[in-house]
Order: C-alpha cells, then sequence, then structure tokens
C-alpha cells in the first residue's frame, strides 16, 4: 500500500522558507520526511529561524538566491541538482512590494510589486521546467491571496490603515491563479502538476497586538476566527505528496470561510 503523505524521497525547494507563513511550511515538509532547501537572500534570518529546532538539522539547507534574478535562480536551481541529482517539489512562496495607496502609488511602486509577487513565481516556474522534463515530471505549488479572489472589505482596514492591502497585491496574486492554470494546461503531458494554495487572514504576531483589528478579521470568517500558521502547513505536504498526483490547475483556498461569505 502506498503511503500517500510520506516525503521522504523527495527534494523540495521552497522561497520565501523563513518568514512568518514559510517557517512553518518549512518545518512540516521537513517533519514528513522530505528534504528540503530554503531559498532565500538572508542566511542569518534563516538561522535565527531553525537554529533552535535540532530535529531539521540533516534535512533542512539554505541556498542563496535572489527571486528578482533569473541568474541567481538559475545557478540555485543548478547547484541544488548537481549534489542532489533531482528537485521534486518547488514552493513558490517569496514575494517583495512596496507601496500602499491605491491613490498615490507611483508606477515604481506598481511595477515592483507586480514583479515581486507575480514576475518573481514566474521567473522560478520557467527556470524550474527543464529539470523537470529531464526528471520525467515534478509539482509546483505557488501561493496566492484571497485578495486574488476578492477585494478588500475596506471597513475592516477602518482604524488600521497601515495594515489596508494594496491594490498591485491582490491583482499580481490574481495573476498568480491564471498562471498556475496555465502552466498546468502547459505542463500536464510531462507529468509536471502545477497548483495554487490560497491562504486567508494570516496575520504575524506583529499584527496581533492590534485586538481591534485581530476582532475585524474574524468576524469575516465562518469560523470567527483567524488561521495560524500550522493551519497552512498541511495543504503542502498534501500537494507535495503522491496523494495528490491527479492534482494539477487547482486552487486551494485555506481562509477559514472568507471567500465562502
Amino acid at each position: 500500500m502506498i503511503q500517500t503523505f510520506d516525503l521522504k524521497s523527495k527534494v523540495v525547494l521552497i522561497t520565501g522558507g523563513y518568514g512568518h507563513l514559510g517557517r512553518a511550511i518549512t518545518e512540516s515538509l521537513v517533519y514528513h520526511g522530505a528534504k528540503v532547501y530554503v531559498l532565500g537572500r538572508d542566511v542569518d534570518k534563516f538561522n535565527l529561524c531553525f537554529n533552535e529546532n535540532a530535529a531539521l538539522d540533516k534535512n533542512l539547507f539554505f541556498e542563496e538566491t535572489d527571486v528578482s534574478n533569473t541568474i541567481s535562480i538559475k545557478n540555485s536551481f543548478n547547484k541544488i541538482f548537481s549534489v542532489e541529482g533531482r528537485i521534486d517539489v518547488l514552493v513558490n512562496n517569496a514575494f517583495y512590494s512596496k507601496g500602499q495607496s491605491p491613490e498615490k502609488m507611483t508606477d515604481e511602486e506598481w511595477s515592483y510589486g507586480i514583479d515581486g509577487n507575480l514576475g518573481s513565481t514566474f521567473r522560478c516556474m520557467r527556470e524550474i521546467i527543464p529539470f523537470f522534463k529531464e526528471l520525467k515530471g515534478g509539482k509546483i505549488i505557488n501561493v496566492s491571496s484571497m485578495y486574488g479572489i476578492v477585494a478588500p472589505q475596506f471597513e475592516v482596514y477602518e482604524g488600521f490603515p497601515s495594515f489596508l492591502n494594496p491594490p498591485h497585491y491582490g491583482a499580481a496574486k490574481a495573476g498568480v491563479i491564471q498562471m498556475t492554470k496555465y502552466y498546468a494546461s502547459y505542463l500536464g503531458h510531462l507529468n509536471i502538476n502545477v497548483n495554487t494554495i490560497t491562504p486567508g487572514p494570516f496575520p504575524s504576531n506583529s499584527v496581533k497586538v492590534n485586538e481591534g483589528f485581530i476582532k475585524a478579521l474574524e468576524s469575516k470568517t465562518c469560523l470567527n476566527k483567524i488561521g495560524e500558521p500550522e493551519d497552512l502547513a498541511g495543504a503542502f505536504v498534501f500537494l507535495a505528496s503522491d496523494a495528490s498526483n491527479f492534482i494539477t490547475g487547482q486552487n486551494l483556498i485555506i481562509d477559514g470561510g472568507w471567500t465562502a461569505k
């Protein structure tokens, strides 16, 4: 009988693997047996994030990578492939952005945010394809947002303007969902699965201190609570595992029911 959630034979690459959500995703992948490479720009942040967890040591690695730079992505993929002889899963979780105002955002801020949320994902997808072709299969897991599906409910942000979701973020995340479908169709005959995971309200610890804002978020979900990083991690294990071998082109929404209302 196949152990469908066993990741022991798999090499997984994750961008943005030491952030608020990335940490829980990375740890869960390792705990389920995967050998995980965190692709990022700051080894100190990586070490600070994971150095207290000795259980991760033998299957967790850092590879310096700038997802805004194609050459950096190519070099990282080539290096890991030369060491491991395989890459099974790519998780596109990293993003970068600046600017917030729907009315005063500059052209440069708009372009930067679109690139940081959509262009970076495209570059990583494009550069992993040759490796998956050689291996005759692979899995890509992209990360979108509920604001790639619905508009912000602006009353939530009344009194909390610093938390307002910017317009380029949702636009780019909607693009991630469409790009997932495009590449799922384009790569399916090569046994390459492409899916998206779409988180809902998962505020960071620094945001949680604002109790009024958290209550406003909670009121918009069906479960009347916000998400914790651990609530998200299992979906990545599922899509990285053999349990999802017949799933592609899909968007798995994990939002406590926010977008169901």
